[in-house]
C-alpha cells in the first residue's frame, strides 16, 4: 500500500498540480508542505520497517510478531495520506463527488 501511495498516487497527484515531479523524498516532502502527509520522518519510519520484513529474513516469531504489530499502527499514515490527496482531487473538480 506505501508502494501504491507514494510511487504512483502522490506523483500523479504532484503532476495534476502542475508540481515538479523528484525524488520520492522530495515528493514526500512537497505532500507534507501541501498538508496531505502528516509527517514525512514517520513516513521513512515505516518505509525502513517495511524493507526490513521484505527483504530480511526474519526468523524470530517474536520479531516479526513486533514488526508486524508496528506496520499495523502506521497504516492509518498512509491510508490519511491517500485520502488527503483523493479529497483534494474532488475539491479541485478532478474527480466527481
Amino acid at each position: 500500500m506505501q508502494n501504491t501511495v507514494g510511487d504512483k498516487l502522490l506523483p500523479t497527484w504532484l503532476a495534476a498540480l502542475n508540481e515538479p515531479i523528484g525524488a520520492a523524498i522530495d515528493n514526500l516532502n512537497k505532500a507534507e508542505k501541501l498538508g496531505v502527509l502528516a509527517s514525512v520522518e514517520a513516513w521513512l519510519a515505516v518505509r525502513s520497517l517495511r524493507n526490513q520484513m521484505v527483504h530480511e529474513y526474519i526468523e524470530s516469531l517474536d520479531v516479526l510478531t513486533n514488526a508486524l504489530n508496528q506496520a499495523s499502527e502506521h497504516v492509518v499514515l498512509i491510508v490519511d495520506c491517500a485520502a488527503s490527496i483523493i479529497e483534494d482531487c474532488r475539491r479541485r473538480g478532478f474527480l466527481e463527488h
